[in-house]
């Protein structure tokens, strides 16, 4: 299980939203790529990035700033905001990104999701954005009639790498991670489950180490990101990708 920081971009800056609310921003970096770095520095051995800007617009908006953070890594990175076509998954691959992660697209045209996993095995992820249980889209500004398990069921056979999942009503609100709802999830489907949205303190990555799986079916809870809690210091990153490290060591 890996603890996995967040940088979300927006107009070129790394910041923190509350619950997907692009009025409610906090600006933590004017320059993501010595953000980025930081992490790395800190024992991170994967990034998590998302273009706000583009999750909204469709399309790729925070290039440069995504760019200037490949070239400052040795560590994968994955992404997710506005991907929405071949075209753009082929971009950002061949620019360096290990993993793209496909939401809003994944819910509207589950057969790209398909097609993309036959031409990148490994290299592709679904985001699943809930709302009450229900798939949100464009940037969490639209919710759907889906419910988040119904949506991964869909691609259990498609070669998914891993499901994203977010509770929104926690995003960036320090409340907790929805635990059972991902366990519910990494419970259902094989494909292994990354925990996002409200991680505040160290006991939160306890309780999901101690529910990350495997479970019957092979699924589990593969890592946890996070994003305001290491960014306001109320959880130290560098220790608890340490204590997870060594518990599964023990």
């Amino acid at each position: 299980m890996l603890l996995i920081p967040a940088i979300d971009l927006k107009n070129g800056q790394c910041v923190r939203l509350f619950q997907g609310e692009m009025e409610q921003v906090t600006v933590y970096s004017d320059n993501p790529a010595t953000m980025a770095r930081h992490w790395q520095s800190l024992g991170a051995r994967r990034l998590h990035v998302v273009d706000l800007n583009g999750a909204f617009a469709g399309e790729p908006v925070n290039g440069a700033a995504v760019a200037a953070i490949l070239e400052a890594l040795n560590i994968p990175v994955q992404l997710g905001g506005g991907i929405r076509s071949l075209e753009t998954i082929d971009l950002w691959l061949n620019a360096g990104i290990r993993t793209v992660i496909l939401g809003t697209i994944a819910c509207r045209d589950p057969e790209l999701v398909r097609t993309a996993c036959r031409l990148h095995p490994g290299h592709i992820s679904v985001g699943i954005d809930a709302r009450d249980g229900l798939v949100a889209v464009d940037g969490w500004s639209a919710t759907t009639e889906i419910t988040a398990l119904d949506l991964a069921r869909r691609f259990e056979d498609a070669g998914v790498a891993e499901i994203i999942f977010t509770d929104i009503s926690r995003d960036g609100a320090l409340s907790g991670p929805n635990i059972p709802a991902t366990r519910a999830l990494a419970e259902a489907v094989a494909i292994p489950v990354i925990l996002s949205g409200g991680v505040s303190e160290m006991g939160d990555i306890m309780n999901a180490r101690k529910n990350a799986g495997p479970f019957a079916n092979g699924g589990r809870i593969s890592g946890i990101i996070t994003g305001k809690a290491i960014y306001d210091g109320r959880l130290d990153f560098q220790a608890a990708a340490r204590w997870l490290d060594d518990s599964f060591a023990a």
